[in-house]
């Protein structure tokens, strides 16, 4: 059977003791196994269970040009996967420099969540990317029949620190019952705050101007809000997109899966998708930052 190497440190003795029931403990923290790779993803999972704030490696064969892969927990160690080849980058960060101009304010009455911040420029003076997490809710999924009812967007900003953008939308017809179940967003509250699609998505444009667009499976946001441009007769988004859900998946190859609130908790955050725009945006925002393959190119 194939051999899987796993340190930890600064992580609880109960873990250890579960570890130890299938591999043993060369050194300390090391441990070493030989099993099938079931129980190798089970142990994957107890480990990010129970890891905390402790620091987590494992590393077992693979069918790649090295014969073996790893993955890391809570560690400044990143995996690039180059041409198929697995590779450890420690990433170069730069230190934040604080202010007190207290909190910026974005497009919505929600634009308290975050303190603003300002970071340092790039040794070579350049300003760092500009990104903006999005979210929408629909009332179906299909971008061809179904409409957009909200859209939520944090932009993370070096010059403006965090601003916020939402906008319920203008809504004909009555919005199918599981939708309100789901979001709590109803006909009613669309008869009443939803605006005109066109004001919206021209205003969506701007905040989105110029920046890396970032969502959790972005795919199914994009196509939406492509589909609702062109039939509005807008030119569709040609900005550079990051799906935060595939980096999960290769950061926790072992995860039970990939539904948003089950990444949440796997990375220690402990709050409830609330289905509505502007707070799943900044639920996404939260996990990027805490994501080893991502957090660092937040400016």
């Amino acid at each position: 059977m194939p051999m899987t190497v796993i340190t930890l440190s600064k992580v609880s003795n109960s873990l250890k003791g579960d570890l130890s029931k299938w591999m043993q403990e060369i050194a300390t923290g090391v441990y070493i196994g030989n099993f099938n790779s079931k129980v190798r993803e089970k142990l994957w999972e107890r480990i990010q269970d129970a890891i905390g704030t402790g620091e987590a490696t494992i590393s077992y064969p693979m069918r790649n040009e090295l014969g073996y892969t790893f993955n890391t927990l809570n560690t400044r160690r990143e995996i690039y996967d180059s041409d198929g080849i697995p590779l450890i980058c420690f990433p170069l960060e730069t230190e934040p420099i604080r202010d007190n101009e207290g909190i910026k304010e974005g497009f919505s009455n929600a634009g308290k969540f975050y303190k603003a911040r300002k970071f340092a420029k790039n040794h070579n003076g350049e300003k760092k990317e500009c990104y903006t997490f999005l979210d929408l809710e629909t009332d179906g999924l299909n971008e061809h029949c179904n409409s957009i009812i909200e859209i939520g967007a944090v932009k993370v900003t070096q010059d403006s620190g965090i601003l916020e953008y939402h906008s319920l939308l203008e809504y004909e017809g009555d919005l199918p019952k599981e939708i309100t179940e789901l979001t709590g967003i109803s006909t009613e509250l669309l008869k009443k705050e939803g605006r005109k699609v066109d004001t919206v998505l021209k205003e969506v444009l701007d905040f989105l101007e110029g920046t890396i667009i970032v969502g959790y499976n972005i795919a199914f946001d994009l196509r939406f809000l492509n589909s609702i441009l062109q039939r509005n007769g807008m030119e569709i988004l040609h900005n550079p997109s990051v799906d935060l859900m595939r980096i999960i998946k290769k950061e926790k190859p072992f995860q039970k899966n990939y539904k948003l609130e089950t990444s949440l908790q796997s990375y220690g955050i402990q709050k409830e998708q609330l289905h509505r725009a502007l707070e799943d945006a900044k639920l996404t925002y939260e996990l990027a930052t805490k994501v080893n393959e991502f957090h660092h190119r937040l400016p």
